[in-house]
């Protein structure tokens, strides 16, 4: 059993990590600011850490700095979403252990952890990737199609919703989860409202003009009250704020099919 800190400003990411890890025998810590990573560093020490490069206050590179003046050696793998090669060389610079895009699924994040700790890494048929559903349901297993362009993301929700029962399919884009939803229509849509391409209020728009009869539950960081008004009258069952409270996306995901009859 290995003891890691999984340290990200979006809470999703933590709590979900946590629960795969966890499920894989290992110790986890939590931070979602670079001053707690710093004092559960310094307390713990742990085995390895798991790093966003990209946090408000105190951003990645000055965690491994603080990380590095502690202990020199310590192993960290570093978390980004792309688009900062200058600051992933900096981190290499700092003798970072390695640097993972967030685009990663969670069985090859699983793969490079246990690379790190000096394992082999099994297969991992438990976990559902980025675009592979779950396998068939048995008889009343509601069908849930997640759909967001963060492959993490969408791995973790995956994965924290099949542990709770539900049949999961995922999708990357609004063009994806349309004809997901044409082949094969699932019982609830959990959509996020920012993508690249088609939002997540042009799906709305068309899984209204297709005459959807599921659920759907829409995810934003934004706290625009325009955007917030036109998804519920979209006919979104409720709209929840980024990082996702996960017992609160349970809660709304169960309402949800008792409101459409599911």
């Amino acid at each position: 059993m290995a003891r890691i800190l999984v340290v990200d400003d979006e809470r999703t990411v933590c709590n979900l990590l946590e629960e795969v890890f966890v499920r894989h025998g290992h110790h986890v810590l939590t931070a979602t600011g670079g001053r707690q990573a710093i004092a559960l560093f310094q307390e713990h020490r742990p085995d390895v850490t798991l790093l966003d490069l990209r946090m408000p206050e105190m951003d990645g590179i000055a965690v491994l700095q603080r990380i590095r003046a502690i202990d020199p050696q310590a192993a960290v793998v570093m978390l980004t979403g792309g688009g900062a090669e200058a600051l992933e060389d900096q981190a290499r610079r700092l003798g970072v252990t390695d640097v993972l895009k967030k685009g990663l699924s969670l069985p090859d994040l699983i793969g490079a952890l246990d690379q790190v700790l000096g394992k082999p890494a099994p297969s991992r048929p438990d976990l559902p990737t980025a675009n592979s559903a779950s396998p068939q349901p048995a008889s009343g297993q509601a069908t849930i199609l997640i759909v967001d362009d963060e492959a993490m993301i969408r791995d973790m929700l995956a994965k924290f919703l099949t542990l709770r029962g539900y049949r999961i399919r995922t999708a990357q884009n609004g063009a994806e989860a349309l004809a997901m939803v044409e082949q094969e229509p699932p019982q609830m849509v959990v959509l996020d409202m920012y993508m690249p391409g088609m939002n997540g209020v042009e799906v709305l728009r068309q899984l209204l003009a297709k005459h959807y009869a599921g659920g759907v539950v829409a995810l934003t960081a934004s706290q625009d009250e325009h955007l917030l008004q036109e998804t519920l009258e979209l006919g979104s069952v409720d709209v929840l704020g980024k990082p996702v409270d996960l017992d609160r996306l349970e809660l709304v995901i169960q309402v949800g099919l008792v409101m459409t009859g599911r």
